[in-house]
């Protein structure tokens, strides 16, 4: 957009309401002249002093829009700030009646906001941040199925977080469960929800165990990396997100090295890591979710009543037993840095159904219920005797509706 338009766009916030200089009792807008009214007859010509009065507030209107073409050019492109701050010196006292209005601000504010939504003047990726919770549950509704705990749970404590002037701590969210049930899809779509580069923001890094750490002899190297890492995106974003794939695999000392970040702030440090969120996602507690599933199903009771507090207990024992993970052996649960672990339920036939529905609606094609049928017949289901429970969650739907392309 060229400068031109811009300075068009700020001109014309000169006409919205709220940078008058005030309204009447019933809420009528009051003219620059109104107070020099006097005696003379309605519709009569104007006096001198009406005339003096227009001249006056118009000169004032013109020196408002150079405040104003100032403002917004030093707030997106950085030009005339030391100008702009002269100025602001010398003014002793506001002119006739007109002044850089608080409500301007807030506009002008909002457009150098829009402006920089496109990446024309961003320092840092925080002007594209959009934390828009409204669309993250509207989507979890519409396109994560059979996962009411996780929905619950990454909705309130997200928006929790968010709406909090001043968290104690970073946000740590725990995603468990079967490989296919949603943990990935649901840390994806936090990412776009919350920026609008989604993984692609530069508040965003992924790190996915065995590609990024693969070699246990390099441990101490990859500390270090990782910590440079963090605080880098950190002091880059005020509100990071950090996303840890199959965390299970992470060496435990890895886990231990970032511990600080993820700790109660101490106001000691040079950044402030309290904005930040942390998900960590992983296989570990999907026997101890599924047997919990397989038990309310065979007591004829709905996946729907299973509960956090009847989950989590459960959770923590099984990732605290003695195992080759990081989690047994780090500290994250001992000194209680995982705020919320999230469970993901095992998906039935009618949860696969729905995700070719939505495979197929995704490519823009065409489907049947008996082509849906099918895609779920494809599927390998567990126990033996139920098989109740798809073995690969979703995963590896959308390839299998290939099978029904022409």
């Amino acid at each position: 957009m060229g400068q031109g338009r811009l300075l068009g766009l700020a001109c014309c916030l000169l006409l919205l309401p709220g940078s008058w200089g005030g309204l009447g009792s019933r809420g009528t807008p009051r003219g620059p002249w109104e107070e020099e009214q006097g005696p003379v007859a309605e519709g009569g010509p104007w006096g001198r002093a009406r005339y003096e009065a227009m001249k006056k507030h118009l000169g004032a209107v013109g020196a408002l829009s150079k405040q104003y073409w100032q403002y917004l050019a030093c707030k997106v492109w950085q030009e005339g700030c030391e100008e702009e701050e002269e100025e602001k010196e010398e003014e002793s006292s506001p002119g006739p009646g007109w002044s850089l209005p608080l409500v301007g601000q807030d506009y002008l504010e909002i457009l150098s906001a829009w402006y920089c939504s496109f990446g024309k003047c961003c320092k840092t990726g925080d002007c594209r941040i959009v934390n828009n919770i409204t669309g993250l549950e509207a989507d979890l509704d519409g396109q994560l199925h059979g996962q009411h705990l996780a929905k619950e749970v990454v909705i309130r404590a997200v928006q929790g977080f968010l709406q909090s002037p001043r968290p104690q701590k970073a946000l740590v969210l725990s995603f468990h469960g079967w490989s296919g049930t949603g943990k990935n899809f649901v840390a994806r779509m936090l990412a776009s929800h919350l920026y609008r580069d989604g993984l692609r923001s530069k508040c965003v890094r992924v790190f996915i165990s065995l590609f990024h750490f693969p070699h246990h002899k390099y441990v101490d190297s990859y500390k270090a990396q990782l910590k440079k890492q963090i605080s880098e995106t950190v002091q880059l974003c005020k509100q990071s997100l950090f996303i840890f794939d199959e965390a299970e695999k992470l060496h435990f000392s890895l886990l231990d090295a970032i511990k600080p970040f993820m700790a109660r702030y101490d106001n000691k440090a040079q950044v402030d890591y309290r904005r930040s969120v942390f998900l960590f996602l992983s296989n570990l507690g999907g026997n101890t979710i599924n047997e919990v599933a397989l038990d309310f199903w065979r007591a004829g009771r709905a996946r729907e009543e299973i509960s956090m507090e009847f989950l989590e207990q459960r959770l923590r024992l099984e990732l605290l037993e003695p195992a080759e993970n990081g989690y047994a052996h780090s500290h994250l649960l001992e000194e209680n840095l995982i705020d919320f672990f999230v469970p993901f339920l095992p998906l039935e036939y009618h949860h696969v159904k729905l995700c070719a529905r939505d495979a197929f609606l995704a490519r823009g094609l065409p489907y049947t219920e008996a082509a849906l049928d099918e895609v779920a017949r494809m599927m390998v289901f567990v126990p033996k005797e139920e098989k109740l429970f798809s073995a690969q969650g979703c995963k590896s739907v959308s390839q299998r509706i290939s099978y029904f392309l022409p």
